[in-house]
């Protein structure tokens, strides 16, 4: 019956190391280009705040934090090292 389950498991371990692949090269461009993004968002937020209007220099700022290294991208990354994690489980069941 084990290994049935092996058998099953080898497709999956090739999706996913293939789609790993993709999502690690896709992710460091992206984050190369959301990191000029947020920093032109943030310099749009500080005009905001200087010309006084101070609700859009928020929003902008907030916006700018979500888009900077420390905010989407990081949930990203860990989700790919996830993705990584299940591909390395998979590979020891199917080696054990």
């Amino acid at each position: 019956m084990r290994i049935l389950f092996k058998i099953i498991a080898a497709p999956s371990v090739v999706i996913l190391t293939i789609s790993w692949a993709m999502l690690v090269f896709l992710f460091a461009w992206a984050e190369l280009i959301l990191e000029y993004v947020s920093g032109a968002t943030m310099l749009i937020a500080i005009a905001l705040f200087v010309t006084g209007q101070t609700t859009g220099g928020i929003v902008l700022a907030v916006v700018a934090f979500l888009l900077s290294p420390i905010g989407l991208p990081l949930i990203a990354s860990w989700l790919i090292d996830k993705v990584a994690d299940l591909n390395n489980a998979l590979k020891n069941f199917i080696t054990s």
